[in-house]
């Protein structure tokens, strides 16, 4: 499972090495001042969270993991069932949104508290 890895001013989801060739890239990184916002969604399997066409390894309601890309931008996706997960919106980089299942809210909490 994907976890959140804070370093130096940057945030990093670290993915294990299965999810990294099932998603079809290396664990995304970008500078913590790139954060917009952070909402945690309950099941992240709705038309208002996932959208566009899907890169990667999925079946529908077990497992996402690569990238969803829209007319509008990108999405990497690492989630799992329907468990809680993090929405992480970017200001800048190669994707708009990071959506992973949370492992550990202490890991969103140190977040939220650096942006």
């Amino acid at each position: 499972m994907a976890n959140l890895q804070i370093i130096d001013g940057r945030i990093r989801l670290n993915l294990s090495r299965i999810e990294a060739i099932g998603g079809l890239r290396r664990s995304p990184e970008i500078d913590i001042a790139e954060v917009s916002s952070v909402e945690i969604v309950p099941n992240p399997w709705t038309m208002q969270v996932l959208k566009g066409i899907r890169i990667g390894t999925g079946f529908p309601f077990l497992i996402l993991v690569g990238t969803m890309k829209y007319l509008s931008g990108k999405d990497f996706c690492a989630i799992y069932r329907r468990t809680p997960s993090a929405i992480i919106t970017l200001k800048s980089g190669p994707f708009k949104r990071w959506i992973f299942e949370i492992k550990d809210f202490s890991e969103i909490d140190a977040l939220k508290a650096l942006i």
